[in-house]
């Protein structure tokens, strides 16, 4: 209650009170699938609340609320930050009588390009980067676009194989599992020639800085542990850039951009569509337009 989001005309938009279930159930019923997309400033509960709730409504499916890296990698679960609680996300909703699917996706690429320094590294404001380390660590991004296109794919899919013989692809492949999709596998160098592409900068017109990802990690932790919570965004970044690649589960896992017939996305037009984006004004918290 009290959303003054704006949305499209052709969508039917229902409003809810979280601490109603019974409002939660009503708005669900009738429905298959849940898709679960959060702001980092919910309640931490509201999920939970969601899927109690879907559960009463008879939703069979339900994308939950884990859309960037690969969750499922012990050593990022074990990391200290907010992905371990994954193992009982699922855990939880399979108990309730559901299935997932779980969207691997990496960061964001347009969106981590503008965030910050703390993100990709960049300020674009004052021409600085900070690298992790050489600069040289490939991790897996995705656009906006192409996630909403897997989602559409999955979700279009029949969710069963009508017999035996039946070898269509469907929703069952990913019953209980990861999606991984991924559009670039990028290193902050990549990053900042392309932005250079695009904009017509020079090299010599940035200041680069190096700092090791283990040390941009730690700081991050010490700030969530003295109440910034800001320095989660900083944790998390320098997490996947460690030089080890556990940022990079193209490699580890094989990716299903094939299976769902994506398309294959330009860096360029990406970068350029950041860059409308820092030219708006674009603040996560105070102004995503």
């Amino acid at each position: 209650m009290g959303s003054t989001s704006q949305v499209p005309a052709d969508v039917q938009s229902i409003t809810v009170d979280y601490d109603d279930e019974a409002s939660l159930v009503r708005a669900l019923q009738g429905q298959d699938c849940l898709i679960i997309s959060l702001s980092v400033r919910t309640p931490r509960d509201t999920q939970s609340k969601l899927l109690q709730a879907a559960s009463q409504a008879g939703i069979r499916h339900v994308m939950p609320n884990v859309w960037g890296c690969d969750v499922t990698h012990p050593p990022l679960a074990d990391s200290g930050l907010n992905w371990g609680g994954f193992r009982d996300l699922v855990a939880g909703i399979e108990a309730k009588g559901m299935a997932w699917t779980a969207l691997i996706c990496g960061f964001w690429y347009e969106h981590s390009l503008v965030l910050g320094p703390s993100a990709f590294g960049f300020d674009l404001s004052t021409k600085k980067l900070i690298l992790n380390d050489d600069g040289n660590t490939k991790v897996n991004v995705s656009t906006l676009a192409q996630c909403g296109r897997a989602v559409a794919t999955l979700l279009s899919l029949p969710v069963l194989p009508e017999d035996e013989q039946d070898d269509q692809l469907t929703m069952s492949r990913w019953r209980n599992k990861p999606m991984y999709i991924s559009d670039f596998l990028l290193t902050q160098r990549d990053m900042l020639a392309s932005w250079l592409r695009v904009t017509g900068d020079t090299a010599d017109s940035w200041t680069i800085e190096q700092e090791p990802s283990q040390s941009r990690y730690e700081r991050g932790l010490e700030s969530v542990k003295q109440g910034d919570h800001a320095g989660l965004v900083l944790a998390m970044y320098s997490r996947i850039f460690f030089p080890n690649g556990d940022g990079n589960y193209e490699h580890r896992r094989g990716l299903d951009n094939d299976l769902l017939r994506l398309p294959t996305e330009d860096l360029d037009e990406h970068t350029r569509e950041a860059k409308l984006m820092f030219d708006r004004g674009y603040n996560y918290m105070t102004n995503r337009n």
